[in-house]
């Protein structure tokens, strides 16, 4: 009874991943629908393996025995769910390690880190409370106004808590790699990220400025890294920031505000539980 679970829950994150479509419109409606796809398939498949450890290998489910099998497999799960966990975290300790060794300066009253480095970087470094980073190159490049947009950005980016969400968004990434359409779900989700901070942005500065100030740093900017272009968006990715900021934003409807109720059909497999005997 316990492999059966298992195989259902893989079985329905597998067809919603395959037959999810990432949808069109505002970022705001693009994001409640790709972060439902991405992840309530790994949030059902830990909640069903965690279930059946619980459960361990003693008794009957439904008028069927249970096996070792699949609470060695449940097991074997959640094993690799904490190794990609704890892998992530030591990266995350290391960064903010790093982070916190660059001498503190103020901007715009506020506290940041200075990278001593010519290539143009600003961004949230930490968990919960995240501390900002801009490189030396940022300030010295960008005048005071476009200064002023990349940092109601990175407000942005701290304002919704993104360093501390995209933590756990980045572990279920590591852990459900082997399901379909991870890497394009993920990528989309790096996209809307940066539009609403940029949607956040537009509504401290003029988002023509922010606009420039985007172009500015990716035509100056020498840093490649996979973290950094995600950030700054190149081609398609760019195209949709800027066209983004030149629209004028829809109102959100009241009907389609986000609901995280859905999420709790996840969690159904916990109630197996108590019919175990």
């Amino acid at each position: 009874m316990h492999l059966l679970m298992i195989v259902t829950a893989v079985t329905i994150a597998w067809w919603l991943r395959f037959f999810g479509k990432i949808p069109q419109g505002n970022w705001y409606l693009r994001w409640q629908k790709t972060l439902f796809l991405f992840l309530f398939p790994p949030l059902l498949i830990f909640m069903t393996v965690t279930s059946v450890v619980c459960m361990g290998t003693q008794g009957k489910m439904g008028g069927m025995y249970t096996d070792s099998f699949s609470y060695l497999l449940a097991l074997i799960f959640l094993g690799f769910f904490n190794i990609f966990g704890i892998k992530l975290a030591f990266q995350g300790w290391k960064a903010i390690k790093s982070a916190r060794e660059c001498p503190q300066i103020t901007l715009d009253g506020k506290s940041a880190r200075l990278l001593e480095t010519q290539a143009l970087f600003a961004g949230q470094m930490g968990f919960w409370q995240p501390e900002l980073v801009v490189s030396q190159g940022l300030l010295q490049t960008l005048s005071p106004v476009h200064l002023e947009s990349v940092l109601a950005h990175e407000q942005g980016h701290y304002q919704y808590r993104d360093t501390f969400w995209f933590f756990w968004l980045g572990w279920m990434r590591s852990c459900t790699a082997w399901l379909p359409n991870t890497e394009p779900l993920w990528q989309e989700l790096l996209v809307l990220r940066e539009l609403r901070a940029d949607s956040y942005a537009a509504s401290q500065v003029d988002p023509l400025i922010l606009a420039e100030s985007l172009l500015l740093v990716v035509s100056n900017n020498s840093i490649t890294s996979d973290i950094c272009c995600a950030a700054l968006g190149t081609g398609d990715r760019l195209e949709q920031r800027i066209e983004a900021l030149l629209t004028p934003p829809e109102p959100i409807p009241a009907a389609q505000l986000p609901s995280w109720r859905i999420f709790l059909l996840a969690f159904l497999p916990l109630i197996t539980v108590i019919f175990h005997t």
